[in-house]
């Protein structure tokens, strides 16, 4: 076709795309994922079939791996953007361990080692 404009690469589209967004914006949207999932897996969920998600083995390591990307980014994300993350977190460690019918000792619930107890 005449005039036609070659169509860009997706990858390279992709690419550019993700370089126009902040880091403090790719590290809270991470965080917000880990944060959903593991509100699921801890039976948060809403609706009647709230219970069917619940998998505590799953919400542990996701629980970690948040504390561990909360942890290792607040110093940079600042406290305006790292203080809900820490709410967040905390609260579904709180929520984790309510859910647990074997509680872990304080100190060694999911992300424990890395924010301290939350008890």
């Amino acid at each position: 076709m005449a005039g036609a404009k070659p169509t860009a690469d997706p990858h390279q589209q992709a690419a550019r795309d993700i370089a126009e967004v902040p880091a403090v914006e790719v590290i809270t949207t991470a965080a917000i994922h880990l944060m959903s999932a593991a509100a699921v897996k801890c039976g948060l969920a809403e609706g009647p079939d709230a219970e069917e998600h619940l998998d505590l083995d799953e919400a542990r390591r996701l629980i970690t791996a948040l504390a561990g990307l909360v942890t290792a980014s607040a110093p940079d994300l600042g406290s305006q953007h790292a203080a809900p993350l820490r709410d967040g977190l905390k609260s579904l460690q709180l929520a984790f361990r309510e859910a647990s019918v074997i509680p872990d000792a304080p100190g060694q619930g999911p992300g424990e080692k890395l924010t301290g107890s939350v008890v």
